[in-house]
């Protein structure tokens, strides 16, 4: 990062505490659990692969069974007509990515007993530069039908190497401890599925049991998960708990308690290790921090999209406009990997025409209560830091427009646009100059990696004409091997990187505690790398019949349960429903 932008203060902004409509779990209740875990911890360590297997199965049929009621939760949750096509998106963040996440598990679990170690769907390779290259999507044929023309990748750190490879894998399996140890994991309330999946990744890629807080946010999900998670709970390896701060903090401080992991803000992972305040601020100079436990997370990115000129027709930028604004809109814009910055060549001729796509796709977006506690504020620093920006739908108290701020300054680097993930209905623009398509990806990359904070997600959207020049073929290949971001998307909004599974989940590798940024760790990772660096997700530039995950895809709401079925248990029989379903979209 730049002198400049290393002095501004960057990162999320605090977020107002939810009202709690769940009784919080005492502290006695709490003690009660960390005992039971602690008491059960090596008994799950040393419990053999076939018996979680086993648990696996009965965890997919738990969660098949209980789909329905998790995605009319969360939708409730969210303000969302259950039978609304909005109401997909909680299908498909929800049990659909929660069954293929136990599937690949299931997978994995088993070809580690057969073979010792994940089997990967082709051969790694190492690149140019030496970092090894794994393949992880397609990982079958199931994945060939329904994500026709969709690859993706995992690079290892550079210290893996392709003869020393099949040592980074399935650590926690290859060493098998004895002693087992109990790890809290704070769950978000944006995405349903994020604490029962980081859940799933401390018991069976790390092996430890959890006590999973919920978030007062979505709380009313717990229910739920504690149905779905019960025969884990019943051999006391699961613990579910409900509160706010308070609790969080009482449990990240109990000396049951060995790991920590956290989907959230960087100012709440800086409360954990350093502590608040002064005191708090006076540790995290010093280096002396309050909590000494090893502490996982996953904590937000103000996400940028590469736009790469190229000969686009008019029905290429209005599909690429609602490519931009769905990966805006989804889930009300309470995403840490949400577009907030989108990078364009500022000699580019169809710069502005992209621009008013953009506009014509948030114009037609359907509102969404701004359910995240404190948006409206979030949303008020930016419109006063530009109030030229645009902006689309209801306005006025309790509601949050859709926001497009168009042609921010590249060389402002305090610009709050860059420097703060708004964390509601809010994107911007900014245009970089350049003589050459070549130079400017070159730019563009630059920006994105030393201006932009956070280092979670990206996207590179680039036509495929583009690409028969070699100039820009190699220009972008650079890139994606340049970009500092966990995970990496070409054509497509990086969220895909989180449903696939198979990829990781995570900040770029190497955040100090006392500049933690994205975080540290990744979770899914179903092929369980120990030094993954990257995931690489590439797809066509334009998709047909119509992506799921786009904001005017007309029949969500009923592809979401049947691909929950075929992602639980994928078959012709599964199959067909589901195709059909997605060609009425």
């Amino acid at each position: 990062m730049s002198k400049s932008a290393a002095s501004l203060p960057i990162g999320s902004v605090a977020i107002p505490e939810a009202r709690q409509n769940i009784p919080a779990t005492s502290r006695e209740a709490m003690d009660k659990a960390v005992e039971t875990l602690r008491g059960r911890k090596d008994a799950w360590a040393t419990l053999s692969i076939a018996e979680r297997v086993t648990l696996l199965d009965v965890l997919m049929e738990r969660t098949l069974a209980e789909a329905q009621r998790w995605a009319r939760a969360g939708a409730d949750a969210k303000g969302i007509p259950f039978h609304s096509p909005t109401a997909g998106e909680e299908w498909l963040a929800g049990p659909a990515v929660m069954t293929r996440n136990i599937r690949l598990l299931k997978r994995s679990l088993q070809e580690i007993a057969r073979f010792g170690s994940p089997q990967l769907p082709a051969q790694p390779f190492a690149r140019v530069d030496g970092r090894v290259v794994a393949t992880v999507f397609p990982t079958d044929n199931w994945d060939k039908l329904t994500f026709t023309g969709f690859s993706a990748e995992v690079w290892m750190q550079p210290e893996v190497t392709l003869a020393n490879l099949p040592d980074h894998m399935a650590e926690f399996y290859r060493t098998r401890p004895t002693i087992g140890k109990v790890a809290l994991v704070l769950g978000a309330g944006n995405v349903s599925s994020i604490g029962p999946m980081d859940a799933l990744y401390k018991l069976f890629v790390e092996g430890q049991v959890v006590i999973l807080k919920m978030n007062p946010v979505n709380e009313n999900l717990g229910p739920v998960f504690a149905d779905i998670f019960q025969p884990l709970a019943d051999r006391g390896f699961f613990r579910l708990v409900y509160g706010g701060a308070a609790e969080g903090d009482y449990l990240c401080n109990h000396p049951g308690v060995e790991e920590i992991h956290i989907t959230g803000s960087d100012k709440t992972y800086d409360a954990i290790v350093w502590g608040l305040g002064a005191e708090g601020a006076r540790r995290k100079q010093e280096r002396t921090p309050r909590n000494t436990r090893r502490v996982s997370s996953e904590l937000g990115n103000v996400s940028p999209i590469i736009v790469v000129p190229g000969p686009w027709s008019q029905s290429d930028i209005e599909y690429q406009g609602v490519n931009l604004a769905s990966s805006l809109t989804n889930n009300a814009g309470f995403n840490c990997n949400a577009t907030r910055v989108i990078i364009q060549h500022a000699s580019w001729s169809q710069r502005n025409a992209l621009n008013e796509a953009l506009g014509r796709a948030l114009d037609r977006a359907e509102p969404r209560v701004p359910y995240y506690p404190g948006a409206e504020e979030r949303h008020d620093r930016f419109l006063a830091a530009h109030p030229e920006a645009r902006q689309f739908g209801p306005d006025g108290a309790g509601k949050v427009p859709w926001t497009f701020i168009p042609g921010v300054p590249s060389d402002d680097a305090g610009d709050i646009c860059f420097n703060t993930e708004a964390w509601c209905g809010v994107t911007s623009e900014t245009a970089l100059e350049a003589g050459s398509v070549v130079e400017y990806i070159e730019r563009a990359v630059d920006f994105a990696n030393d201006r932009l904070w956070g280092t979670l997600s990206c996207s590179i959207i680039v036509h495929p004409k583009s690409l028969e020049d070699p100039a820009i073929a190699n220009a972008v290949e650079k890139a994606i091997a340049d970009l500092r971001f966990g995970s990496v998307a070409v054509n497509h909004w990086a969220a895909l990187a989180y449903a696939f599974v198979s990829t990781t989940w995570g900040a770029y590798p190497g955040h100090p505690p006392e500049d933690i940024r994205s975080g540290s760790g990744v979770v899914h990772n179903s092929y369980l790398f120990d030094k993954p660096q990257k995931s690489v997700v590439r797809g066509p530039f334009i998709v047909k019949p119509r992506p799921a995950w786009f904001n005017d895809h007309k029949t969500t709401q009923k592809l979401g349960p049947l691909l929950t079925r075929f992602n639980g248990k994928p078959s012709v029989r599964t199959l067909l429903p589901m195709l059909n379903q997605a060609l009425r979209g």
